[in-house]
C-alpha cells in the first residue's frame, strides 16, 4: 500500500487521541489496524503518585546513559517494533511506523532515547496533545534503558505542564512506578480538562533542569532508604 493509498491519515489519529480512542494492528507484518476505547484505562500519575525506586533515581541520575529528547524519532519506534524477550511479535505496522514517523514530524510526536557511548539501547514515544501525553510504547536492549527514559520523560512532562500521561494500558512493570486503571468516563473527563492545557513539549531544555525534577520524584511509600 502506497502512502498516498492511506485511508488513515495523521491528521485522523490526532482526532481519534483526542476522543480517547488509539490505533493497533494485529501484528508487525499485518496490512490491518483497528481502533480501541477500552473500558480501563491506563494513566501513569504525574505529581506525588509516580513512584521512583531509590537505586533507579541513582541509575537516572548518574553518567551511565546519555539522554536525548527527539533526537532518532524513527530509530526509537523500530527499536519498539523490534521482537524482544517474551515478545516474538507486536502491534506496530509498517502503516503505524509511518503514521507516527509523519507526526513527529508535524511536532505531535515525540522520543525519549537512552544511549551508551553513541549505541541507541533504549528509549520510548508518544503523542503530545494539549496537556496530554499518550505513551505508546518502550524499549530495552541494556538493563534499566527504557525505566531511565520513562523517568525523563515524567520528568519533562512535569516541567513542559502536561497533566496527563496516558499509558493505555497497565502493566505490571507500570504499575511498580504508580500507575493505575481508571474506568472510560473518569478518563474522558480527565482527557477533556488536559486537552484545554497549554502545555508544550520542549526537545531541549536549560541544562540541570531535568536532573533537579528527577530529584523532586519520591520513592514508594514504605521503601527502605538503603534501597
Amino acid at each position: 500500500m502506497s502512502r498516498r493509498q492511506l485511508e488513515v491519515t495523521p491528521d485522523l489519529v490526532l482526532r481519534a487521541y483526542a476522543a480517547g480512542v488509539f490505533p493497533m494492528a494485529e501484528s508487525r507484518g499485518s496490512d490491518r489496524m483497528y481502533w480501541l476505547d477500552p473500558a480501563l484505562r491506563g494513566v501513569l500519575p504525574l505529581d506525588e503518585g509516580f513512584h521512583l525506586p531509590r537505586r533507579l533515581k541513582r541509575t537516572a541520575l548518574s553518567a551511565r546513559f546519555e539522554v536525548t529528547s527527539d533526537r532518532d524519532f524513527p530509530a526509537v519506534i523500530r527499536g519498539c517494533a523490534e521482537p524482544a524477550p517474551g515478545r516474538t511479535d507486536t502491534w506496530i505496522n509498517d502503516e503505524i511506523e509511518w503514521l507516527f514517523c509523519e507526526l513527529h514530524r508535524r511536532g505531535r510526536a515525540h522520543s525519549v532515547e537512552t544511549w551508551i557511548d553513541g549505541r541507541l539501547v533504549g528509549g520510548l514515544y508518544g503523542v503530545a496533545l494539549g496537556g496530554a501525553f499518550f505513551g505508546e510504547s518502550m524499549f530495552s536492549r541494556v538493563t534499566d534503558a527504557s525505566k531511565v527514559a520513562l523517568v525523563h520523560l515524567v520528568a519533562r512532562l512535569r516541567l513542559c505542564g502536561f497533566v496527563l500521561c496516558d499509558t493505555q494500558f497497565l502493566t505490571a512493570h507500570l504499575a511498580r512506578f504508580g500507575a493505575v486503571e481508571i474506568p472510560k468516563a473518569e478518563y474522558k473527563r480527565r482527557l477533556a480538562d488536559a486537552l484545554e492545557k497549554p502545555a508544550r513539549w520542549h526537545a531541549e531544555l536549560p541544562p540541570g533542569w531535568v536532573a533537579d525534577e528527577i530529584r523532586r520524584l519520591r520513592p514508594p511509600a514504605g521503601e527502605r532508604l538503603s534501597e
